[in-house]
């Protein structure tokens, strides 16, 4: 899943990610005077200094870099007794000087982490300070539900989210208009619409699964659908098991699809980008892949417009006698800031990250086209259509469920990658796909 996480031009992939680091030299200011527009003012002289460490150079990420110095330099005008110092460093780059640092309990005061697996060694070595006082202070419901669970550790939040990616299905409208196919509400209509483009001689749908996450998606709404939200997630995290009757349902419906033709000629064999490929030359009708795509679809001048014009996107639809509803969404967050536990000026960083995401939910869609894990009031931007739609979905999304490898420790996300690509190409029944994750998860509990 690193293109998931690192990319949101959704891939964005998942997109590329934001981290603030340093550490204080003086203590900061504890008041709060606010300012008429709400933003966060230090009525103290006392000179405070937050270092930041983040992910985005002005070269590769432009706008994200430009964002990043905009809200500095607006928090820092509230704030004239505060500056903000900032070290820029390339993904891998900031990830090992991040161990370093945590190795000598130098952390930056606020700096920023990847969900679950990512974040939960920092939160062991309590290096990381607890945000709810943050995330209750007039904060909690601007986020899209369910985003900030990821951060969350023994009922604890260690880092608020600034991306959100979810992963809707992308359809040819040329192509489901020719065969005069509708967009199906009920997975028993969307077999049909499977059906009738298979008979016809075209790709039901482009998947490359060589890189195995995106065939993990299509496990994972199956999951959703037929055993609620919590069914996958709980057998993740051992309070439930993967031999639960709706998991093994999930898997068998990925190979009744596999037999049913409905994805392009060897899947398997090909990259995501290849799979992909099949989408936007027109020869597959449809592609269920993160938001990160969103620009090919709407604002890359590259990707002809009239490719552009006929995409269109629909949710994961509802599998009759199933528990799950049609809002719920399989996703996740893509970075988070948090507060370093040992900062000289938590208070005045917590002030600062809470600007920060407030800030960066109201720019980030229209500048650099990515998705926040805030809500977006659509009323009040200028955006494509399709992004308005998109924004308004997560709006009243009853979930967002983590994408399986991110919840998953390392070992065991292999082993999951593993056996999906097994699934998908025939290899594993779904008892047996089911029996290797069990036997993955028990491996790992007993280290």
């Amino acid at each position: 899943m690193v293109k998931k996480s690192l990319s949101i031009v959704m891939t964005v992939a998942m997109a590329s990610a934001l981290t603030l680091a340093g550490c204080g030299s003086e203590s900061g200011s504890k008041s709060d005077t606010g300012t008429k527009d709400g933003s966060a003012s230090s009525s103290s002289s006392e000179k405070v200094t937050i270092k930041m460490m983040h992910l985005w150079p002005s070269g590769s990420s432009k706008q994200q870099n430009m964002i990043v110095n905009d809200i500095i330099n607006e928090y820092q005008t509230a704030n004239p007794n505060v500056t903000i110092k900032q070290e820029i460093l390339e993904n891998e780059q900031y990830k090992n000087k991040l161990k370093v640092l945590s190795a000598s309990n130098d952390l930056p005061d606020v700096g920023m982490t990847w969900a679950a697996g990512f974040l939960e060694p920092y939160v062991k070595g309590q290096l990381f300070a607890p945000l709810d006082d943050t995330l209750n202070d007039g904060l909690k419901d601007s986020f899209v539900s369910g985003t900030t669970d990821a951060y969350a550790i023994d009922g604890k939040t260690y880092a608020l989210p600034l991306e959100l990616n979810i992963t809707p299905i992308y359809y040819n409208k040329a192509i489901f208009s020719k065969y005069n196919l509708e967009v199906p509400q009920t997975y028993e209509q969307f077999k049909q619409v499977v059906s009738t483009l298979e008979s016809n001689g075209v790709a039901p749908i482009a998947l490359g699964n060589k890189d195995r996450w995106t065939g993990s998606l299509w496990y994972m709404y199956l999951a959703d659908r037929l055993g609620g939200q919590d069914t996958l997630r709980n057998a993740v995290a051992r309070t439930g098991s993967f031999e639960d009757a709706s998991l093994v349902q999930a898997a068998q419906e990925v190979q009744d699809l596999v037999k049913a033709n409905a994805f392009n000629k060897g899947f398997n064999g090909l990259s995501n980008d290849e799979g992909k490929s099949e989408f936007m030359n027109g020869k597959a009708a449809m592609y269920m892949m993160g938001t990160w795509e969103l620009p090919n679809f709407t604002t890359n001048e590259t990707v002809p417009q009239a490719f552009r014009d006929n995409v269109g996107f629909f949710k994961f639809p509802t599998i009759d006698g199933g528990k799950g509803n049609i809002d719920s969404w399989v996703g996740g967050p893509g970075v988070g800031l948090f507060v370093a536990e040992n900062s000289k000026v938590k208070d005045e960083a917590k002030k600062f990250v809470k600007f920060f995401v407030q800030k960066w939910g109201e720019q980030s869609v229209t500048k650099a086209g990515v998705i926040p894990a805030t809500k977006v009031d659509t009323s009040k931007v200028n955006l494509p259509q399709m992004y308005i739609d998109i924004l308004n979905e997560l709006g009243k999304a009853s979930n967002i469920t983590l994408f399986a490898d991110v919840q998953m420790s390392p070992s065991v996300a292999q082993v999951h990658l593993n056996m999906i690509q097994a699934l998908f190409g025939n290899e594993v029944s779904p008892a047996d796909f089911a029996k290797n994750h069990e036997k993955a998860l028990a491996e790992q509990a007993g280290k």
